[in-house]
């Protein structure tokens, strides 16, 4: 997964990031689609827990799911 340039947390400042990930129960599902859904990432700030970016792994699974 390619996460933007953020080199620190926009609400505190800590400079050390971390990434986690949703799996399990809780993957994002396309909506009007079968699909056995995606695992969620994270950009997480590692001192005060703010999700500063998030990404499914597998977007191609959501085309032709805006309408």
């Amino acid at each position: 997964m390619k996460y933007s340039q953020v080199k620190e947390c926009p609400k505190c400042g800590e400079k050390e990031l971390g990434i986690g990930k949703h799996s399990g129960y809780g993957v994002m599902y396309p909506k009007n689609k079968m699909s056995i859904g995606s695992e969620i990432e994270y950009m997480i700030c590692t001192e005060c827990g703010f999700i500063i970016e998030g990404y499914v792994k597998k977007p191609e699974k959501f085309k032709e799911t805006l309408y």
